[in-house]
């Protein structure tokens, strides 16, 4: 009963494609950047897996969910427009 109502409020999304993979990939590089200059304490905690400029593993697990954040966002937006 409440199904042709729930199609007509659910947002369109975008099949994956490599342009929706280098977007995500960007942002999540982008936010990395952005956490390492912003982040007052980069160093403090366990250290990550990956040598990623010195980010501790709190900081670097919080720079990629700003990341997804940020790329959803983006590609939401740019799928919007029809320019994905």
């Amino acid at each position: 009963m409440f199904t042709p109502i729930l199609l007509a409020v659910a947002p369109r999304t975008v099949e994956w494609s490599p342009a929706i993979g280098l977007i995500m990939i960007i942002c999540n590089i982008a936010a990395i950047a952005f956490g390492k200059s912003t982040i007052k304490n980069p160093h403090t905690g366990p250290a990550a897996p990956l040598p990623v400029g010195g980010l501790s593993l709190g900081a670097l697990v919080g720079s990629l969910c700003f990341g997804h954040i940020l790329g959803t966002g983006t590609i939401l937006g740019l799928s919007y427009l029809g320019a994905i």
